[in-house]
């Protein structure tokens, strides 16, 4: 069983897919950090160094990678699900739970954010509202997909499981 965790950057997949798994007794898989870890470098170094289209290709590597994990917590960055072969590929190889947040809430989280995200350097408050809110249109159709919606503001890591077991996890 594999559960993939996707939404917008800020939704929450990290910190909910960690106290998830651990609440299951599963291990927990965050594909930025595998990049991370596998390249001794930053997402935002490797953005810079190489660029968004170096990095999408690794990032799909990364994901089908956990096609070989089983009972595992999978937290995807918020732009892994956003083609048809990789929205396909979560779909057909587990449980996608879309994490939901407007684009007020997001903003939110980005202004008490300890460190800024690679595609929202240098943009002034107004010019990331106005990215946020075009990405965010752009996204929805692949995040939709998701065979669960959860609105990620006030989740939990209970609520999900929960919300798993009445669905998926009978």
């Amino acid at each position: 069983m594999r559960i993939y965790l996707i939404g917008y950057s800020y939704s929450g997949k990290t910190t909910l897919g960690r106290e998830m798994a651990h609440r299951l007794g599963w291990q927990f898989f965050d594909t930025d950090k595998a990049i991370e870890l596998k390249y001794h470098t930053s997402i935002s170094t490797f953005f810079s160094h190489y660029g968004e289209q170096a990095f999408r290709i690794i990032e799909k590597q990364i994901l089908q990678s956990t096609a070989e994990m089983d009972n595992v917590v999978v937290s995807t960055g918020g732009g892994t699900p956003c083609n048809d072969e990789n929205i396909r590929f979560i779909i057909q190889n587990g449980t996608a739970v879309h994490l939901q947040m407007s684009v007020d809430d997001i903003m939110q989280r980005i202004a008490h954010a300890r460190r800024s995200r690679p595609l929202l350097k240098d943009k002034t408050p107004e010019q990331v509202r106005e990215y946020v809110t075009a990405q965010l249109a752009q996204r929805l159709p692949y995040y939709t997909q998701a065979q669960l919606t959860l609105p990620a503001l006030h989740a939990n890591a209970g609520q999900l499981i929960d919300l798993l077991k009445t669905q998926i996890l009978r």
